[in-house]
Formats: C-alpha cells, structure tokens, sequence
C-alpha cells in the first residue's frame, strides 16, 4: 500500500506524522509523495485558528478527490481539528473514512487494518520516526506535549491536553536516532520549552535537557523554539552563551505588549517582564536572535494599545515577528468576550505592524553585512551553481535564507562572508571556508543513556 501525507500546522505535527509514517511503514506501506498513486491519504490537521481550519477542510476535500481522480481507496483526517470538532466533520465530511483525533494516534493501524488495507508487519520495523520533508537533516525533536498556561485565546489545551514532559532517556534516544538518520540540526519544541520537567518533578528541566543532548549526541546545530519568557533563567542563559552547539536564537511568543491587552488575554507576563527578559538575553548573549509572534485584534484591543504594541516592537527591535489578527474559538475564554474589533481594523493594523516589522528587521539584518559567520547548507547548488543555506539566526521555513555559490552538500557548515540582504529577509554571501561536513559513521556508535525509573515519567511520548 502507498500512503501519502498532508501535514498542516506546527512542527509538532510533522514530528507526529514521521510517527505515523513510521508505524505504517511497520506494516508495509510506502510513502509516496504523489498523492494520485496513494491508496491512503492522511491529512494531519491544525485546529489553531479559523485559516487553519479552512486550510485542513480544503485539503481534506482535496484528498477525498483522489478517489476519484486517482487510486485513493481511503481517506483519514487525523491532528488537532478532528481532535476538537470530530463529531461536526464525520456529518460534514462523509466522504472521509477515517477520523482520529490527537489522543488516537495508536488506532489508526487497528482501523487500517480493519479495512484490508495493511500486511503483515515487516520482518525489521523501521523505528519510531521516519522522515517526510525534503530536507532530512533539519529535524524536529518535541520533548513535551499540551499546555497549562491557560491562555484566554488558546484552544490548544483543549486539543492537546495539559503540559506532559517526555522522559528525558527517551528524548535523547530520540534524538541518537535522527542523529543516525542524518541530523545535523535539531530543533526543540513544545508548547513551552521552559515548562519541560516541571510535572515530572525529578531536578531535571530544560536546562539538564540541553545538557544531556550536547553530552548524548553529537549534533552540531541544537536551536530552541517556542520559549515564553518567564522561563529564561540566568541558568539556561549560561548554557546558551557557553555552549556553541546551542545557537544563539529563542523563538519567544509574547503576543502583545499592552498590559490591559496581556491581562485579558490572560498571558503570565507583562510588558515590563518582557523588556527585562529580552534584556538579559542580550547582556549575556550579544549576538542572540530573537523571533516573537504578536496577535491584533483581541476583544477591546484600542487604538492606544495597538499604539504602544507599535512602539514596543520599535524599542525592543526584534529580529522576526511573526503576527495574526484574533479569531475567537469556540471553548476559549476569549469566546466569551465581545469580537468588538472590526476585521477591516485588524487588517489594518497587521498590515501595518508587518510593515513596521519589516524595516526593523532589515535594520537589524544589515549589521550582518559584511560579517564571516557560520552557516547550514540545506539544498545543493542549482543549475546556475548557488545552493540554500541559513545562518544561525535563520530558522527553518520562517526566517529567510542565505544564497552561497557553493558545491557544498547539504548539512554542510560553512564559514560565510555576508554581501547584502535581499528581498528584507535573505541573504548573499561567500564561501570561505568549510567547517564542518556531513558524514555516516561507518560504525554505529554506543552511547550511555540517561534513564528514568520508576512511575514519573509518562511513558513513551505521551501516547
């Protein structure tokens, strides 16, 4: 059986679907990305916000119509909005087979193979994840799973549970193994990396995490994602600074920085909070990149709170900031409250803190010009001879590339002169040097694991 996939969301749901695509392949499926040939097709969801409910239902409509169209003999809508709304989209969707949620990751085998559409389990399975993208040493490693910051427009605690850390053995042996499978990068996330070991309660949190990975394997890129700022301590901040392996980069969500705006959004810190974390990152951290996520529109957002959002994103100066104008979810808090901001005023007021974001980060990418600094080559040279790259401050999919002349291959770090920003977000550079290149050991390697014992842990991956 071919299997093709539709991943939609965050990272977390590509780290799901490389389970998924492994467990299949257990019993014999293949992955093809030419969704005509699959007899199976699995559209991962995200229920995050109203667009990315639209995304998953039309890619849902448009892999129901490969069974006519193509050899599709199932179609299986799994992820975050079928955790949500199933019963809705089984009355809505009846041409989809399947629909599981996240918390049913272990049945779709059991269905699959309730419908004939599976073999035997193959003689060597092939492992707990196997990769689905395009660029296979850029890897994705969640150490945790769901939420209990309690955010008034979040629905992801109600899609994905409460917060439950991962045991730190089996997030290393995770991590050895995409390490075996190519890794050159990996990036750590969850819904907040700082919250990672609190439930577990054994005297290891993110800081021993970083620890154990820099000691367990020997990865060369470990970039941290998703990270609110209540949880950067003068501890993490010392591993970061003192351990080059770690890159100088935080994706930390702030959301907004009007006080009356975080109060109702019920966010645990406040603009003061904010301005001091980002402080002490660079104090300690000079050369620190770091990427935001802000959200327009929220009920009783007013002109002066747009107003010192504005001038807070000018003082701060990000590098990135990703923004989104509300949409109210059913469940929520913020559900309860009046969607009293016009759509036409939310469009406006993104589209203008876009523009403003957009100078700040082409100010803050031209003190870049003219530095050697280390970069990741992520696609071979095309025909003209120029390959993909990024630096250090430039994560995957998000933050733009760097363009090299290089015959250098991919996973490849390069010592990089920077030319010139183009197009606000990317780079040209020059090669200078090699630093450091790929290799497959010829020899698998043995490390020492750390190990949890005993009924703190949550088992394997949350399942």
């Amino acid at each position: 059986m071919k299997v093709g996939f539709i991943t939609l969301g965050c990272d977390k749901n590509t780290v799901d679907t490389e389970r998924y695509v492994a467990s299949l392949a257990g019993r014999g499926a293949e992955l093809t990305s030419d969704l005509a040939e699959a007899g199976v097709i699995v559209v991962n969801t995200c229920g995050f916000i109203d667009a990315a409910k639209k995304e998953s239902i039309d890619a849902i409509v448009e892999a129901a119509g490969y069974k006519t169209d193509g050899t599709c003999r199932a179609v299986v809508a799994v992820g975050c909005m079928v955790q949500r709304h199933k019963t809705e989209l089984e009355e809505a969707l009846p041409e989809v087979d399947l629909f599981l949620g996240s918390s049913d990751m272990d049945r779709l085998l059991p269905e699959l193979d309730a419908m004939g559409l599976l073999d035997e389990p193959v003689e060597t399975h092939p492992g707990e994840r196997i990769y689905a993208g395009d660029i296979s040493h850029v890897r994705y490693l969640k150490v945790s799973e769901g939420c209990d910051h309690g955010c008034a427009f979040c629905a992801i605690p109600l899609m994905r549970g409460k917060h439950r850390s991962f045991a730190l053995g089996d997030i290393v042996r995770e991590a050895q193994l995409l390490e075996m499978q190519g890794a050159r990068e990996l990036n750590l996330v969850a819904q907040d990396l700082a919250h990672y070991g609190r439930d577990i309660r054994d005297g290891n949190g993110l800081p021993e995490l970083l620890r154990a990975l820099v000691r367990e394997t020997s990865v060369p890129w470990i970039r941290m994602l998703y990270l609110y700022s209540m949880g950067i301590t003068p501890h993490l901040l010392d591993i970061v600074a003192s351990e080059p392996r770690i890159l100088p980069y935080l994706d930390m969500p702030m959301q907004h920085a009007s006080d009356p705006v975080l109060q109702r959004m019920r966010r645990p810190e406040r603009r003061a909070t904010i301005r001091e974390r980002v402080s002490m990152l660079r104090s300690v951290i000079p050369d620190v990149a770091i990427r935001t996520t802000c959200i327009v529109g929220f009920p009783g957002e007013t002109d002066d709170d747009f107003r010192i959002l504005l001038d807070f994103l000018e003082e701060t100066q990000f590098d990135r900031v990703g923004a989104f104008t509300y949409s109210a979810q059913e469940g929520t808090r913020a559900f309860e409250l009046a969607d009293d901001v016009p759509e036409p005023v939310k469009r406006e007021r993104l589209e203008r803190l876009t523009e403003l974001q957009r100078i700040i980060t082409a100010e803050r990418y031209d003190r870049h010009v003219g530095r050697t600094v280390r970069a990741m080559v992520d696609r071979a040279a095309d025909v003209e001879g120029v390959a993909d790259a990024r630096a250090a401050w430039q994560a995957d999919d998000v933050d733009g590339v760097t363009r090299i002349r290089t015959d250098a291959l991919p996973g490849s770090i390069l010592d990089v002169r920077i030319a010139e920003v183009v197009d606000d977000y990317d780079f040209i550079a020059t090669e200078v040097a090699m630093f450091d290149a790929p290799a497959v050991p010829s020899v698998r390697v043995t490390r020492s694991l750390p190990m949890f014992a005993g009924a703190n842990t949550i088992g394997s991956f949350g399942r």
